[in-house]
């Protein structure tokens, strides 16, 4: 999707968080553009890309083996929306479904934390989009408490040890998933504290935004160290072979759009991906068939 001359100038590594358990947000500058300083250049990578993307969608759905999961995580104003919006929009709409992960509903809370994206995952030979997704489970209600206390959990599951263990029931329904041929791509679209002020206030500046802006989103920047430090955390045991964390530097959303567009470019370029083979007993038919209708007045 990007020209090779300009991902040989990154390292593969680069956005992905390493398994074995470390992770310093000193290594993600939310600002880095990986020295591409052209939006309009990027603009017509991301353009290109998509169109590479669609061929792939169409082969992974005729193929009919695998699903793509795809998660967006971020910060409140980190993009996600127009994430979708930009990357997916080549996508056909038939093999293509975005789920958005809002406050539980009391149904919701009345099964367990996994049942709502259980439900929701895509079926073979589709992409699925998580806007936010399972992983709030082990976030916002870690940086607010008091959500966890109305999940109706016996005692054993919100005591001490709650978080680790959670880490762990994600990390194994994700490895279930991935063996089953549903191939997970996390990402978390990293913005400054700064970026994320700027972003709130073109939203109040700008009337056409405002339904999009809460005044509970500012109140929740004085958590900002909360956040950081609970992602840190999912990181660092949630980061595994089968399912890494991306950390995409979201300041400027040209790059960030043009990174994500590639990281599931090359998943899709990494499978086996292939039209069904067509059996010489389907061949004949579809000959007979054809002779049928040019014979037709």
């Amino acid at each position: 999707m990007i020209p090779k001359d300009f991902i040989d100038q990154i390292s593969p590594k680069r956005y992905l968080v390493p398994t074995d358990g470390s992770f310093s947000w000193k290594d993600y500058d939310p600002g880095d553009t990986a020295g591409l300083k052209d939006k309009v250049e990027a603009k017509e990578l991301l353009d290109a890309g998509i169109q590479d993307l669609a061929k792939y969608q169409s082969i992974l759905y005729a193929q009919n083996i695998y699903a793509i999961l795809i998660q967006f995580q971020a910060m409140d104003a980190g993009g996600k929306d127009s994430m979708i919006k930009h990357v997916m929009s080549g996508l056909n709409p038939q093999g293509c479904q975005v789920y958005s992960f809002k406050a539980p509903s009391s149904e919701e809370l009345d099964h367990d934390y996994l049942w709502r994206a259980n439900r929701a995952l895509p079926e073979r030979g589709c992409i699925g989009i998580f806007n936010r997704s399972y992983y709030e489970e082990v976030l916002i209600v870690r940086v607010h408490p008091e959500f966890l206390q109305r999940q109706q959990l016996p005692p054993s599951a919100k005591g001490k040890g709650i978080w680790k263990q959670r880490f762990q029931e994600i990390n194994n329904y994700e490895k279930y998933l991935n063996d089953n041929g549903i191939l997970l791509l996390k990402f978390f679209l990293n913005i400054s504290k700064d970026e994320q002020k700027e972003r709130f206030l073109e939203r109040i500046n700008r009337p056409e935004k405002n339904w999009k802006f809460s005044v509970d989103d500012v109140r929740d920047r004085a958590y900002w160290d909360d956040y950081m430090e609970a992602y840190a955390d999912i990181f660092r045991h949630t980061s595994t072979p089968w399912a890494p964390w991306h950390i995409i530097p979201s300041n400027r959303k040209w790059f960030a759009r043009l990174m994500v567009g590639h990281f599931i470019h090359q998943k899709l370029k990494s499978l086996d991906l292939h039209y069904p083979v067509v059996t010489d007993e389907h061949r004949q038919k579809l000959l007979e068939a054809k002779v049928v209708l040019e014979s037709e007045d």
